[in-house]
């Protein structure tokens, strides 16, 4: 597995005051023909991120058009998204698209914490409303820390889940442990949560984020963020399953941090998609996405 980068093909610049900086974690909607509308989380001067898009054409890495306005704003102090939104992908239940996010709060000057809220994207493919208006899904006996990104799909009759899970603020290294766990739903609103799904080791893998999950002929395949614990930023990490349950965690992604440029101290916040038979990757790079998004294609896809 190789990927091969095909540069940024969005240069972020300030859209308003609620998106001054970063298009952190992209999410590719396909318009038509080779037009994806790209959600992403931008932040303001306090570092709370909002959601905005632009839409790309993806064949020519054009950008068509970008959001005047953000699309989607931080709650207010008292609510469980005060200090951002950081959005997963998007899943129909009933012809009724949804988009889950991880809703960041920082409470009384303590460690920040996250929750996960869901968002309906609208018939207009533009607007989002907040759906419900509460916790979508909060800590609880099998995630008692800390929640974080999560990517739903619709298979084999269910819908399957895998989010982020906070075990510790800091291990023997420093780092957090913050791995990715499984969860299943029958209705797309109920989840029953299954515990961990992606392997974990201190010091090597250990911290976590932003799972994207693709099912082909040979199983199921999943990039994801992570941290190592010694002292190197994100990286793209890799996991394949044959049942989405039992998964291997690859040593290699097949793509890393460039010589120099906009990601050569990191790469993170993967989304993979399919186009036209041939696979595609969104990813953030230096400052978790700052200066804007970048496209890899698989090769050989």
């Amino acid at each position: 597995m190789n990927w091969k980068k095909l540069g940024k093909i969005y240069n972020f610049k300030p859209i308003d005051n609620y998106l001054l900086s970063h298009a952190s974690n992209p999410l590719a909607i396909h318009l038509k023909d080779d037009i994806y509308r790209i959600f992403f989380s931008g932040r303001d001067k306090y570092n709370k991120s909002s959601v905005g898009y632009v839409d790309i054409d993806i064949l020519k890495q054009k950008v068509i058009e970008e959001c005047k306005e953000v699309v989607f704003k931080y709650g207010g102090k008292d609510s469980f998204y005060s200090h951002g939104v950081s959005i997963g992908n998007m899943y129909q239940v009933i012809n009724k698209n949804y988009i889950q996010f991880m809703a960041w709060q920082i409470r009384d000057g303590g460690h920040w914490r996250g929750d996960i809220g869901r968002l309906k994207l609208n018939d207009d493919f533009t607007s989002l409303t907040l759906d419900p208006k509460k916790i979508y899904i909060g800590c609880d006996d099998e995630d008692e820390v800390s929640l974080s990104y999560s990517w739903v799909i619709e298979d084999e009759g269910i819908y399957k889940m895998w989010y982020g899970s906070t075990i510790n603020w800091s291990s023997e290294n420093g780092e957090m442990i913050h791995v990715i766990k499984y969860a299943t739903s029958i209705d797309g609103k109920n989840w029953k949560k299954h515990g961990l799904a992606i392997p974990y080791e201190v010091g090597v893998a250990q911290a976590f984020s932003r799972p994207t999950v693709i099912k082909d002929k040979q199983g199921y395949h999943m990039w994801f963020s992570y941290r190592s614990g010694n002292g190197t930023k994100y990286r793209i990490g890799y996991a394949h399953s044959l049942d989405g349950i039992s998964w291997s965690r690859e040593k290699e992604s097949g793509i890393d941090v460039s010589k120099s440029g906009w990601d050569s101290e990191m790469i993170c916040y993967p989304f993979v998609f399919d186009h036209k038979e041939k696979r595609y990757m969104l990813y953030n790079g230096n400052d978790y996405g700052k200066s804007g998004f970048g496209l890899a294609v698989l090769e050989g896809s």
